[in-house]
C-alpha cells in the first residue's frame, strides 16, 4: 500500500522486458522482496546494492503500464511502501495500475499547473475524488465525458517526473480504490435484501 506522495525521482539504468535496474537513494535500506512503486506500479525488489535496485516485471505489468516505454536514462517516480503508523498524506494507492491514459494538455494557473488527461468511458471518477497518475496522488477537480483535470502545485511539479511530461505522453493511472469498490457494489445492484442485511431496513 502506498500514499501517492513521491519520495524521490530515480533514474532507469537498464530496462528489459523482464525487469528494471533503477538508481535509488543510497540511504534507502531496501530488502529483497520489498515493494516499491515505480511510476505508480507496485514492483518487487529482486536484488539491491547501495544506490541501485533491480525489479522484476511481470508480462501483465508490462502490458498494462507505461513501464514498457522506459529506457536507460528515463526518470521515474519512486515511493516505498507505507509503514504502519506513518502519516497518510495522499490517499490509499495500491500500486495496481488500472491502465494508461494520455496527457492532453498542461497550462499554468497562478502558482500551479493544470493538467488534463484522458478519461476512458469506463473510468470511475468523481469531482473532488482522488486519482493516481504515475503514482502521484491528485485531486480531480473537473470531469467531462472524455477527460479530467487536476491541479499540480509547484512542489509536486518540481519533485516528480511530471516536469518532463508533454502533451501526448502516456501515464499510468490508478483510480481511487474506494470508488472502485463502490462502483462494483452498485453494479451488483442495491436490493432490499442488501439494505436489510446491512442494517438499513
Amino acid at each position: 500500500m502506498f500514499t501517492g506522495i513521491i519520495e524521490t525521482v530515480g533514474t532507469v539504468k537498464a530496462a528489459a522486458a523482464a525487469g528494471l535496474k533503477i538508481a535509488v537513494p543510497r540511504e534507502w535500506a531496501l530488502a529483497g522482496g520489498e515493494s516499491v512503486a515505480v511510476n505508480g506500479a507496485c514492483l518487487t525488489v529482486a536484488s539491491h546494492s547501495p544506490g541501485l535496485a533491480v525489479f522484476g516485471v511481470s508480462p501483465e505489468t508490462v502490458a498494462r503500464t507505461t513501464l514498457r516505454l522506459l529506457r536507460a536514462g528515463s526518470p521515474v517516480n519512486l515511493e516505498r511502501a507505507l509503514a504502519v503508523g506513518s502519516r497518510l498524506g495522499g490517499h490509499f494507492v495500491t500500486g495496481h495500475v488500472d491502465g494508461t491514459v494520455r496527457l492532453l494538455s498542461v497550462r499554468s494557473d497562478g502558482n500551479s499547473r493544470i493538467i488534463e488527461a484522458e478519461r476512458p468511458d469506463a473510468a470511475i471518477m468523481v469531482e473532488k475524488g482522488s486519482v493516481a497518475l504515475d503514482g502521484v496522488s491528485l485531486t480531480v477537480y473537473a470531469v467531462s465525458g472524455g477527460s479530467f483535470k487536476a491541479a499540480v502545485i509547484p512542489h509536486t511539479w518540481e519533485n516528480t517526473a511530471f516536469k518532463g511530461l508533454r502533451p501526448g505522453s502516456a501515464m499510468n493511472i490508478e483510480y481511487d480504490i474506494l470508488g472502485k469498490y463502490a462502483a462494483a457494489r452498485t453494479s451488483a445492484g442495491i436490493t432490499a435484501a442488501f439494505l436489510k442485511e446491512n442494517g438499513f431496513l
